[in-house]
């Protein structure tokens, strides 16, 4: 009795661009996925498109892997430089006579593509030289090395998600595995790094479902163990549109510079396109314990940024304050309109617990601490502005002397702006309303007490008297 090997997954981005929304749930997706089945979770940077690939797009690629999370068990792999074993395998299957050489040239195959279209069939590869004899081809002619690819029944993926699939061979030409220049082609390499790597499971987007038929006959040519695949919707934009930038952030780093927590996000690329029962909060470890494929659906998702929004608002008030203040401070330190001192970090990190309770992402959490780090004179919205009455401004003057002799805590501020407003006939709100204006330029804020405390006696007597004095 054989041992079930242990499961591995990877996620195999190519670094020609960002680390797109898609493939950050793929990622997301094998990672569970190992995580559930107490396996591994690997990642392969498929970087033969040489003249795309760029060390600044795996960078971004590691990056946001980083900032989502998702770490994987080994240093990654990189695909240039497997090219050799890539050729080895080719070359092995031509020694066997499951591939042979095509002396086709690029002016013959564009005739053929042409003729092909002209007659209303699929342009595919006619096969010209799977039979011949590599010595009909004239002395010096390069060639590529083409799969010797079964033309009789069907080609059958038993897929985790999609269920049984099938394509007839006939369907399928004899793909080049090996270009006349000697490098490998994208579905070969992966097939031999998948094999290599001991993968067990193909966690990948509906989109490659047409090369996994191709990739199963390069399995089965090498007498290799094929992997179980598992082909995930993709995800589409609300209108059901292939999703882009015209739907809102597409990578994952527009999604942290906007304020996004990556455990929000995680959350929510989650449940797009995977369910269990009414669970929508889930935490890294709960997605651990109940992820596995049977509850991934077949329909593509929508991207629906409201709800993300929504669900980053909730995971901001579970967040560490510390944490939230520290990204705070880390946004506002670009804006040089304000003094980001230690007195103002201290602020931010008192007031954190209020201010975090009405944001939705942390560009509004750093937008609702900026006037705990603006100089004075302070800015004021046109509504904050319309408080400051000649009327209101005399009430401030007055409320400044009784501020002055109060014990500056939250309970000691809230108590002292009763027993003023009592005194002076008005409701709490009248008073609480210009002095809000008063202190922050604006109509809105944490509850009053606790935006005084956390400005501390100096600087709001300083702000009151800006606005009572001029």
């Amino acid at each position: 009795m054989t041992d079930t090997p242990r499961i591995r997954t990877r996620f195999a981005p190519s670094p020609t661009g960002l680390l797109h929304i898609g493939g950050a749930r793929t990622a997301l997706f094998n990672f569970l996925f190992a995580r559930h089945h107490g396996g591994e979770f690997l990642l392969r940077i498929e970087d033969t498109d040489r003249a795309r690939s760029t060390a600044e797009a795996t960078q971004v690629i590691l990056d946001g892997l980083a900032w989502l999370g998702l770490t994987a068990d080994a240093p990654p792999v990189y695909q240039t430089s497997r090219e050799a074993r890539h050729r080895e395998v080719a070359l092995q299957l031509l020694e066997q006579g499951n591939s042979y050489r095509c002396f086709a040239t690029k002016e013959e195959l564009d005739q053929m593509r042409a003729e092909a279209i002209a007659a209303g069939r699929p342009p595919r590869y006619d096969g010209r030289w799977r039979d011949r004899d590599a010595s009909e081809a004239p002395e010096g002619t390069p060639f590529a090395i083409r799969l010797r690819a079964p033309r009789e029944g069907a080609t059958e993926v038993d897929d985790l998600v999609q269920g049984t699939v099938r394509v007839a061979n006939a369907e399928l030409d004899d793909m080049i595995i090996l270009r006349s220049d000697g490098t490998p082609t994208y579905l070969h390499a992966v097939v031999v790094d998948d094999h290599d790597m001991g993968i067990t499971h193909v966690i990948r987007g509906d989109d490659h479902l047409t090369n996994t038929f191709r990739q199963i006959q390069i399995y089965h040519a090498m007498g290799w163990e094929t992997p179980r695949f598992a082909h995930i919707p993709l995800i589409h934009g609300a209108d059901g549109a292939k999703l882009s930038k015209r739907h809102g952030a597409v990578s994952v780093l527009e999604f942290e510079r906007e304020g996004f927590l990556p455990e929000a996000l995680c959350n929510y690329l989650l449940r797009l396109g995977w369910g269990h029962g009414d669970a929508e909060i889930l935490s890294r470890d709960e997605a651990i314990s109940l992820f596995d494929l049977d509850g991934v659906g077949r329909a593509a998702s929508r991207m629906d940024y409201a709800k993300l929004t929504h669900l980053n608002g909730v995971w901001l008030r579970q967040a560490d304050d510390a944490r939230l203040a520290e990204d705070v401070i880390r946004r506002l330190s670009e804006n040089r309109d304000l003094t980001l001192d230690d007195t103002a970090k201290a602020r931010i990190q008192l007031l954190m617990p209020a201010l975090k309770e009405r944001a939705k992402t942390l560009v509004e959490l750093a937008q609702s601490a900026a006037f705990l780090a603006r100089p004075l004179p302070l800015p004021f919205e046109p509504k904050a502005e319309a408080q400051l009455t000649e009327e209101a401004r005399e009430m401030l003057a007055a409320l400044a002397e009784k501020l002055a002799n109060t014990e500056f805590t939250a309970a000691g501020v809230d108590a002292a702006l009763r027993a003023f407003a009592e005194e002076s006939g008005k409701k709490l709100g009248q008073v609480a309303q210009p002095l809000r204006a008063a202190l922050t330029g604006s109509t809105t804020s944490p509850p009053i007490d606790a935006t005084l405390a956390a400005l501390g006696r100096t600087e709001a007597l300083a702000r009151i008297a800006a606005v009572s004095h001029s």
